[in-house]
Order: structure tokens, then sequence, then C-alpha cells
């Protein structure tokens, strides 16, 4: 395949995923302005790798779940969901709210461990298959605000203010504001976004390092968020002693996630109770 075939093919994949029904094959061509033949020709491709189906009755495409499966895979090869979910379900314990882990990845942020600590009342549990829109969100400018101000400023231009509608009524909207949050996390050590990222939610965030060394490079973020009334500011401080806790035992654990490996898979039972991700922002 050429390189626009390739991309083409990637398109496509994004353009089926999240939709459980499928989509019908005109639709698609359109909406990666294609020629029909063309997005047939790709739809072939995949399906011929296991990649694609066609719903016998509505002809619809759609993924299989083989790229959950490859994910899942790269997931465990790396030992990071083992690593982090015991430090996870503590700080979800600790907060009685949802609590998410990210790690660094190619110059982004991606979702890879979720733990609900909610036990009454309102459950707040977003999908995790969208990434943190990063400049209105606690996740996004923790990491934002661990980069050289012009790393950051760079990333968020590229990806544009509007977030693709993925934003509730306060998220940022120049570069201006983004700015001055970014100043005000590195000051205080933490983020938080009040109804930026949702409308109705709260959420905190902070970043950790690979290493308990200072000097250790950021490796990902943990994240504190539910519904606003829960998370008054008078409740914040202990929120972000939990979460500063937390990411130090991330830093703790971190180079050791590799070291888990055959233990994990010899014994693919053992955390089976645990709340591992579905593989689907705070």
């Amino acid at each position: 395949m050429t390189i626009a075939a390739v991309e083409r093919a990637l398109k496509l994949m994004e353009a089926l995923a999240g939709a459980p029904d499928g989509v019908d094959l005109s639709l698609l061509a359109e909406r990666l302005d294609l020629p029909f033949s063309a997005t047939h020709r790709l739809l072939a491709t995949l399906a011929e790798r296991g990649f694609v189906r066609q719903d016998a009755h509505s002809g619809a495409y759609g993924l299989t779940l083989k790229l959950a499966q490859l994910a899942f895979r790269d997931l465990d090869s790396r030992g990071l969901p083992d690593a982090g979910q015991i430090v996870l379900d503590r700080l979800a314990a600790a907060t009685r709210e949802y609590c998410r882990l990210a790690v660094v990845e190619g110059g982004d942020l991606i979702w890879i461990a979720r733990s609900q600590g909610a036990t009454a009342g309102l459950r707040y549990e977003p999908p995790m298959g969208s990434g943190p829109v990063l400049h209105a969100t606690a996740t996004g400018k923790a990491w934002l605000a661990s980069l050289p101000e012009t790393e950051a400023l760079r990333i968020v231009f590229a990806r544009g203010f509007d977030g693709d509608d993925r934003t509730g009524p306060n998220a940022l909207k120049d570069v201006d504001a983004l700015r001055a949050h970014l100043d005000e996390t590195r000051r205080r050590g933490f983020a938080i976004a009040v109804e930026e990222g949702e409308i109705g939610i709260v959420a905190m965030a902070t970043t950790f390092r690979a290493g308990p060394d200072p000097a250790a490079p950021v490796a990902g973020t943990l994240s504190v968020a539910g519904p606003l009334p829960r998370m008054p500011e008078d409740r914040r401080l202990a929120i972000t002693e939990a979460l500063g806790r937390a990411a130090a035992e991330m830093a703790d654990i971190w180079p050791l996630r590799r070291r888990q490996i055959p233990q994990s898979h010899a014994h693919p039972l053992v955390s089976a109770n645990q709340n591992h991700p579905a593989g689907t922002p705070a």
C-alpha cells in the first residue's frame, strides 16, 4: 500500500470507531471524501485482515475487536495497567470519585486505566475512547504545564481551541487564558478544571514522573473528577493531598512495571476482579 492508502485506511478506521451499529458504505465515502470504489477496496482489504466486518443484514461496516485486542496486548507487554491499578484504586477509595491514569505517548496523553470511587449518588463515568482535550481538562493542563511554554502552546495551536465540540461552558478560548492557567498550575502543583471539560463536572489532576528522581521525565498524569456539588472548594485540599501521595507512589513503582510482566502472564486470572480499563475526559 502507498502512504496515501495507509493514511486513508487509518482515517477510515477512525471514522468507524465509536459506531457500534456500523456505517453505510456510501456515508463512509462521503465522510472521507473518497470515491465509492476506493472506499470499498479499503474496506475489503481491512475485512480480509480481520479489522472490519460487514453486517449481513444492514450491509453496514464496523470495526471488529481486533484493534482492541492489539491495544491490550501492547499494554500487557509494557506492564502499564498493572503497575498503576493498585495506586489508582487507592486514590479512588480515598477521594470517593472517578480517577484515571494517562501516560505520555508520542507527544500526547493516552488513557490506560480508571477506577470508580463513588459508591452512592451520581456516578461520573465518561468514555475512555477519546483522549483528553488538552486545554480544557485538568489532565491536559497538568501535562501542558510540565512542558516548556513554547512546546505547550505549539501542541494546543496545532489542535485548535474548538476541542471538537467536546468542551464545557468554561473551556479556555484563547492563548492568554491558557498561559494564565498554566502559570497557576505550575505554582499550585496541580491543575483544576471547573466545567471546562464537561458541564457540571470538576476535575483535578497532577503529573507523575518515571521514577523517584525529581529530574526524571514526566511519565503521565493522575486525575480525580466528579459532579460539581460533590467537589466544592473546601473539599479540594484533601483531594490535592491524595493526588500528591498517589503521584509519589506512581513514581516509585513506575520503573518496576516491566518486572511484573512474567508473573501477570503466568497468572492471567489473578487480577480478574480489578477495575481494569474497558478501552473507553477529566
